[in-house]
């Protein structure tokens, strides 16, 4: 029986395939030459870039703990410390930006789709907080309503 993706698979699929978009699009933007000559330009499409690039490393990083987490690799103590936090930055909470017609149309979709992606990100953490707070560890079941991972199955079955 073929196995169904769960809501962290799929998400944390969704932030790979924006990782990967992202660093194709940073690294081989076309830039006309009369951009290249507007450092004011630049510099704010650079700090765009960065913001894109932030909420990315935070969202993996959390990802990455999460499976851990689940798997057993880490306990519910280490997930609970600061290194896997994610940390409130206005940099990365701001959804400011896909608005901004002065950047261009891909710089503004990253923008778009990794605030989304980050603030869900933020909802998960705060639910599987709230269950490690309480001595639970979301191993294999709901947060609030939501499976986050397939039950293991018995290979004896």
């Amino acid at each position: 029986m073929p196995k169904t993706a769960t809501l962290l698979d799929r998400t944390f699929d969704e932030g790979v395939a924006l990782t990967v978009e992202a660093r194709n699009y940073i690294a081989f933007q076309d830039q006309t030459s009369a951009e290249r000559k507007n450092l004011p330009h630049n510099l704010h499409v650079g700090y765009q870039h960065t913001r894109v690039s932030a909420r990315l490393i935070q969202v993996m990083t959390w990802l990455l703990a999460m499976k851990a987490l689940l798997a057993g690799e880490i306990s519910p103590e280490q997930f609970s410390s600061p290194q896997y936090t994610l940390p409130s930055a206005e940099e990365c909470e701001n959804p400011t930006g896909p608005e901004l017609a002065e950047l261009p149309d891909g710089l503004r979709s990253l923008l778009e789709r990794t605030h989304a992606l980050y603030a869900r990100i933020l909802r998960l953490d705060a639910m599987v907080r709230v269950k490690l707070e309480a001595g639970e560890v979301p191993n294999f079941g709901m947060i609030q309503g939501i499976q986050i991972i397939d039950p293991p199955t018995d290979p004896c079955n």
